[in-house]
């Protein structure tokens, strides 16, 4: 068996394009449009170039994009003044603060400060309850991303067994919180959990994300299952060579050996270019979904 290969670049593209015309039914129909605000804090290399990629797709989805980049020594007060001022302006529907910020600042601290209507990376602790309650919430971009390429792929998810390796606040549990709305058997496992690999054959759905390069063996996954990689590592590559400094040149895998993998799962997402796309598609969403809510407009299906 060679298993199919989850296109998450073109899985986002067809989710931009539905949430940039339902923008547009909104903005023919109301006269408004939905404002995402990105706070960068430093010159994280990595986050740059986020930033711009989160610019770009807001802009080309209709939707008004605010960028606001403040210096590495930023004071953590400075930094939540600007957070309540973004909570207070009305054209800002959805606040993201990049992440990592300086060490001088508390990350939670942040999280609690954006107002939850407008906390479009669903990191919230409110969030995480209102979801496990059954209640609306604006749910994290990477497991909301996930999950979507899962139903893209395999349509009608009730009854299937999902395994989830991971169980961090940010995919890990709402991963799982997600499946089980989705009526999947549900098993959480992590680096303390008794012969992984075995637990791991048993899933229909293997969800990973756990940040171990390769860390999932072919053997390890069940035949015909689907598989989710969302870790994402760097690793040495000699044979691509040297760079143009004599440094050796990486590549990037995911938490699963995907041509091991390949050889028994009927469908895999790749690293990269499976969940990474997905990410930011969410991000749209859920701000779009903050920006009906907000407003009291009926949610358009994305």
């Amino acid at each position: 068996m060679t298993a199919q290969k989850i296109d998450g670049k073109e899985i986002a593209a067809q989710l931009r394009g539905r949430i940039g015309k339902a923008v547009a039914g909104l903005q023919e129909a109301h006269g408004k449009t939905p404002g995402l605000a990105v706070v960068l804090v430093g010159e994280d290399a990595a986050s740059e170039v986020y930033v711009k990629n989160k610019g770009i797709a807001t802009k080309a989805a209709g939707m008004t994009s605010y960028e606001f980049r403040l210096p590495a020594d930023t004071p953590e007060d400075v930094l939540l003044d600007k957070v309540r001022a973004l909570n207070a302006d009305p054209a800002v529907n959805g606040i993201l603060v990049q992440f990592p910020v300086p060490a001088q600042i508390s990350q939670q601290r942040v999280i609690d400060t954006i107002d939850p209507s407008k906390d479009v990376d669903g990191l919230n602790p409110a969030h995480a309850g209102r979801l496990v309650s059954g209640l609306q919430a604006l749910t994290p971009c990477t497991p909301l991303g996930s999950v979507i390429l899962a139903k893209e792929t395999l349509g009608e998810l009730s009854g299937k067994h999902a395994v989830i390796i991971g169980r961090s606040n940010l995919v890990g549990k709402p991963v799982a919180q997600l499946l089980l709305n989705e009526n999947c058997t549900v098993t959480m496992a992590h680096s303390r959990t008794a012969d992984l690999p075995a637990m791991c054959r048993q899933a229909d759905i293997l969800v990973v994300a756990v940040g171990i390069a390769e860390l999932v063996k072919g053997d390890w996954v069940k035949p015909g299952a689907c598989v989710i990689d969302v870790g994402i590592n760097r690793i040495d590559a000699p044979e691509k060579g040297l760079d143009d400094k004599g440094r050796g040149k990486t590549r990037l895998v995911g938490d699963v050996d995907f041509d091991a993998a390949s050889e028994i799962a009927a469908h895999i997402t790749p690293v990269p270019g499976g969940v990474g796309p997905m990410t930011i598609a969410c991000l749209l969403k859920n701000t779009l979904t903050a920006f009906c809510r907000q407003n009291g407009f009926e949610e358009p299906v994305v």
